[in-house]
């Protein structure tokens, strides 16, 4: 598993894994080629805040993860925006950037196995998880 820091939040750049949720307390789904937040990502991120503002001493890890549609390559840096454009809404709404720890999986962890070049908007994701602070 590769290592790096991005903007003062710690990337995770895994290698592949089985298809699994890994325990996702909260999904926010993106549209194709878009690492933008949408009004329904924008919901659930808002609920997010909330919970951390309830539960200020925990973490937060924010998993992206891609389709199938383009290069691996491609897939991957996606999958690192998406993460990023949830870290930086979070930010904006109380979460501190050290509570926060960035994931980025690509195409390697699909909720729907799909062949190569396949669009499939529940692959283009980022998983929240609040992990105890330690």
């Amino acid at each position: 598993m590769k290592h790096a820091l991005i903007g003062g939040s710690a990337l995770l750049m895994a290698a592949a894994a089985p298809a699994q949720l890994s325990g996702a307390n909260f999904i926010v789904f993106f549209d194709w080629a878009k690492p933008e937040i949408n009004r329904d990502a924008a919901e659930i991120l808002d609920k997010v805040s909330a919970e951390y503002a309830a539960r200020p001493g925990s973490r937060l890890v924010l998993s992206g993860h891609s389709d199938r549609s383009g290069p691996a390559g491609v897939n991957l840096r996606s999958s690192k925006k998406r993460a990023e454009a949830v870290r930086d809404y979070l930010k904006a709404h109380g979460v501190p950037e050290h509570a926060m720890a960035l994931e980025a999986y690509g195409e390697q962890r699909p909720i729907v196995p799909t062949e190569d070049g396949v669009r499939e908007v529940q692959n283009r994701r980022v998983e929240i998880r609040f992990v105890p602070q330690g």
